[in-house]
Parts: structure tokens; sequence; C-alpha cells
């Protein structure tokens, strides 16, 4: 039996292709979420401005988000490999620089502005390489995509949440110039996790077609466009990252102001807007596990569709009514499961409809899409409630998140989504790549 590279795929399960790049992962995510706690609070703690905290998380989202967008083809030609080591090698010299020059009285904040906007920029290309390398450790070790995509969501919601109250602790304990040496120290380890404990085999660009190969050569932005072309002229991706860029508008909006104004207009305290996302990650992950157990089994569509429901509406109408404060909690955590299972499924989706020569490309095309919205949720949102008020506010974010799901999911592409027919048996009449049991 061979895999997608036309290689021998092994006759025993090898769990190491995909256990290295998620423990990559895990370790370089959970040190950037605990830096997100260590790294405003150190600003704001030496200057005392909120202008300057913003304008620091500016300049490390930005290049983030570009670096990202453009390193596509680059992830392509060098291999996602080569990208993820290098790269977690500079932002851990950088984020070691912080504390290293603040303690010998060089660090300005045009300097703290540089070395964060570096950390931003090399973490868009590593953050792409790993995601680019999990559906290649997933064949390799012989997982459903729907299960490594799982688990690669597990992974990144376990460090959205676990990172950020480490992070705080950490702060409160140690400093948060110390907890920056914890960041690099992560980031130190990531690399070495890839470039030494990682399968070699894992992301190799020889292991591409001649046909790829040919293509790499004719330049960046020649290459660059075809990953463009290819997103533009697939309905159904085209469809989805459209989708998900407006409910990621909605979701910023909710999160970033309508919440938190919903918790102070209802008489509560932070504590209250600190559960609720807590409630919501936790049931998260939770989502994303029973997805690696069962999502590979179930119809795609249902899933999404059900999942994007649960997640959608259900959050903004519950807060419109003096409700107690347990049912809120429950419709969160309902979300919450609900949006476990989306991300494993469409990731699984996407894999299977690129040819893996430009995955980087495509994947950093469709994230960098599904981002642009972001930073303009929380914009629109405080205009909205200043207009028209907070209820009107969440009513027309429930709504509009209804319909934009529910009539993305009506388009024929969507028949679409469904685990291709004609994918490859493996032993025993099982799919290429699928366990047995």
């Amino acid at each position: 039996m061979k895999d997608g590279t036309g290689e021998a795929r092994p006759a025993r399960r090898d769990m190491r292709p995909l256990a290295g790049v998620l423990a990559a992962m895990a370790v370089s995510l959970t040190g950037t979420r605990v830096a997100a706690v260590a790294v405003p609070w150190f600003v704001l703690v030496t200057t005392g401005s909120a202008t300057q905290t913003g304008l620091v998380a500016f300049c490390e989202m930005a290049p983030y988000v570009a670096a990202k967008a453009l390193s596509g083809p680059v992830v392509d030609r060098a291999g996602p490999r080569v990208v993820s080591w290098t790269t977690d090698l500079v932002s851990c010299a950088a984020a070691f620089a912080v504390p290293a020059l603040h303690a010998v009285g060089m660090l300005p904040l045009p300097a703290l502005l540089a070395l964060v906007a570096l950390i931003g920029a090399a973490r868009g290309p590593g953050d792409l390489a790993k995601e680019v390398m999990v559906p290649d450790a997933a064949d390799r070790s012989r997982v459903p995509m729907e299960r490594a995509m799982a688990f690669s969501g597990t992974v990144e919601r376990l460090a959205s949440t676990v990172g950020p109250a480490v992070g705080g602790l950490l702060v409160a304990m140690l400093g948060p110039l110390t907890v920056l040496l914890v960041n690099a120290a992560c980031f130190a380890l990531g690399s070495l996790l890839v470039a030494v404990a990682l399968p070699r085999a894992v992301g190799r660009p020889e292991a591409r077609t001649p046909e790829a190969r040919t293509e790499e050569r004719e330049g960046y932005w020649r290459s660059f466009a075809a990953g463009f072309t290819l997103v533009r002229r697939d309905g159904l991706l085209l469809t989805v990252v459209l989708m998900i860029a407006v409910t990621n508008l909605l979701d910023a909006a909710l999160l970033s102001v309508l919440l938190p104004v919903w918790v102070k207009e209802s008489g509560h305290d932070a504590t209250l807007l600190g559960a609720t996302m807590a409630v919501f990650s936790a049931a998260a992950v939770v989502g994303s596990l029973l997805a690696a157990a069962f999502a590979h089994r179930l119809n795609r569509r249902l899933v999404v569709l059900v999942g994007f429901t649960l997640v959608g509406a259900p959050m903004r109408l519950v807060l419109l009514g003096d409700l107690p404060v347990a049912l809120i909690m429950t419709v969160f955590v309902i979300a919450g499961l609900g949006a476990g299972f989306i991300n494993p499924v469409l990731g699984a989706v996407f894999v299977e409809r690129v040819p893996r020569a430009m995955l980087g490309r495509a994947n950093a095309l469709a994230d960098s899409l599904a981002w642009a919205g972001i930073p303009f949720g929380g914009l629109l949102a405080g205009a909205a409630v200043g207009l028209v008020g907070l209820s009107p506010a969440l009513l027309a974010g429930g709504v509009l998140y209804f319909l934009t799901t529910s009539l993305a999911g009506l388009r024929p592409e969507w028949r679409e989504m469904e685990r291709p027919k004609d994918r490859p048996a493996g032993p025993g009449g099982r799919l290429a790549g699928e366990p047995a049991g």
C-alpha cells in the first residue's frame, strides 16, 4: 500500500509523525498564549499607557497575518519542516532579547515594537508550517483526516484555554519579563521537536511530484497566484472561506465588545466574563475530542450545519432576556461542544481538495481571508451598540450569523463536502489512512 507521495505505507501504524507535530504545536502555541498575557502586562505596568499597550499588540498581529498570507509559496517550496524549526528559532531569539535588553536598560519603545513585530512575522510562517505538516503526518500515522484535524484543533483550544491562565499565574509569581524567558524556551523546544524528534520524512519537499517541482521553478508570484486561483475556482472552498470570514467577524464582535458590555450592564463583574469564555473554551475542547472519536463516521454537512447553528444565534439570543446565569452558561457549553466539531470536518475537506504541493499557499490564503474581518468585529460592534443599543446589536448579530451559515449550507457546492467515494481502500476494505476499529 502506498500513500499520496507514492511511498510505501508501513505495515503497522506509527504514531510518531502525528504525535511529533502535535507536540511541537502544543509547545509553541502554549508559549505564545503565555506571552499574550506577559507582553501587554509588561507594557502596561512600565508605561501606564493603554494606547502603547494596544500599539504593541497591533505590531505583533499585523506582521503575523501578513507574513502568514505571503509565506505559502515559501512553505511549499522549502518544506514545512525547515520553515517550522527555523522560524521558531527566530521567535526564540526575539523573545529572549526583550528581557535581555530591558535588563541592561536598552529597550526603548521602538525596540520593543520591532522585536514583537519580528516575533509576529516569524510566528505566521511557523504556525502555517505546522498546520501543513498535520495532513502528511496523519497519512504516515494512518489516522483519518477528521481525527487528525480534531487532535490539532484540540491542541490549539487547550493552548488557548491553559496558556492565558498559566501566563497570568506566572506573571503574578515571577513577573512578566521572566515569563518571556519561558516563552523563548517554548519556542526553542518546539524547534527542537521538529528538527530532531520529528521523523524526517514528514513534510519533506523531495516527496513532491515532478509537476510540483516544475511549478515551483516558475517564481514566487506565479506560485502565489496559483494558490489564489485554486481557492477562487473551487466553489466549495471559496464558499466556506467567505462564510467563515463573516462568522469570525461576528464572533470577534461578541467576545470583544458585546459580551463585556452585557456583563457590565447586567450588573456582574469580570469574573462572569472570564467564566463564560472559559466554559465555552472547555466545552470546545471536549467537542474536539468527541470529533476525534466520531467525526469521520458522521455526515459532514449535517455536522457543520448543526455546529454553526449551535455556536451562532443561541449565544447571542440568550443574552437578550433577564435569564439565570446557569442557563446562560448551559447555552455557552452547548455552543462550545458544537464549535469543537466544525474545524476538524472543514479541515479534512480542505486537505482533500487541495494538492499537497499547494497546501501551504492555499492554507495561508484561506486563513488570511477568514481572519480579515476579525480586527473590524470590535469596531463594528462598538459602533452598533452606540447607535442602536446592546439588544438590537445582539439580535442583528444572531440573525446575520444564522442567515450566513444557513444560506451557505444550501448552496449546491456543499454536496461535495462528503468523504470522496473513490478514496482508495486500505487493508480489509478500510479507507486509506483509516485505522482498524
